[in-house]
Formats: C-alpha cells, sequence, structure tokens
C-alpha cells in the first residue's frame, strides 16, 4: 500500500475517532457521563443499569480498539505491533472492568477520582497516546 493511501486511512480512522466521541450520548448507555461532568461531589449517584452499562462499556471500548490497532497497523506496518497492542488491551479492559465493576457496586465509596480514571481508560481510547510513542521509540531505538 503506498504512503500517501496509509495516510488518507490514518486520518479517516482518526475521524472515526472524534465521530465516536461526538456521537457517545446517542450511541452508549452511560448515565455517568452528565454524572462527572456536574457537581458528581454533591449529588447522588443516579440509577444505573450494570449490565446494560457492562456491555456498553465493552461495545465501546471494542470500537476504539480496533480503531486504534488500525491506525497503528497503517503507521507501522508490523503485525507483532499490533498483536501485542491488541492484547495489551484486552488484558487492561478485562482487568479495569472487573475493577470498575466492583466500584460501581459500592457506589464510589472509596472516593470518585479513581473510577473516573479507570472509565475514562475504557471509554477513551488512551492506549494510542500511550502505545503509539512506545512503538516509535522501539522502532527507532531498533534501528540504531
Amino acid at each position: 500500500m503506498s504512503r500517501p493511501i496509509r495516510i488518507i486511512i490514518t486520518f479517516i480512522l482518526f475521524g472515526l475517532l472524534f465521530l465516536v466521541r461526538a456521537y457517545e450520548m446517542d450511541l452508549f448507555y452511560d448515565p455517568l457521563i452528565l454524572y462527572f461532568q456536574n457537581d458528581y461531589l454533591y449529588k447522588a449517584m443516579p440509577e444505573i443499569n450494570n449490565w446494560h452499562l457492562a456491555v456498553d462499556m465493552l461495545f465501546r471500548y471494542s470500537i476504539n480498539s480496533l480503531i486504534t490497532l488500525g491506525v497503528i497497523y497503517m503507521i507501522f506496518r508490523k503485525k507483532k505491533y499490533v498483536k501485542f497492542a491488541g492484547f495489551t488491551m484486552m488484558t487492561a479492559f478485562m482487568i479495569m472492568i472487573v475493577v470498575f465493576s466492583i466500584l460501581l457496586r459500592t457506589k464510589f465509596e472509596s472516593g470518585y477520582l479513581f473510577p473516573f480514571y479507570i472509565r475514562r481508560f475504557i471509554v477513551h481510547p488512551l492506549f494510542l497516546l500511550i502505545l503509539l510513542p512506545a512503538f516509535y521509540y522501539h522502532k527507532r531505538s531498533l534501528s540504531k
């Protein structure tokens, strides 16, 4: 695949990430979006359907992960990077969703900051921001 086509596909993939973020309220069930935007320290938690929230978080995480894997492949063109990123993201999701579910059952009694950031890692493609520089550094260190 030629370089200009890869660049165009990469920009399209980044655009898809922006679209997922722009239409998050329409596409996914997440009452915590509005809860964490407002005075969450002073308000009670909204009623949450835990299963519906977990399934929609899985769906959103899967969409973001597939797009992230596509970006990584388009930039580096190495299947081992895609496999590593996929395994890392899958493992991280399993750990984070269990921890988040436990915190959700306790209604965030231990504090709001930790569940806020776990939720952020689940619903936003932060692993792309972590893995891109890591793979770039790895590639550069191999070429020296």
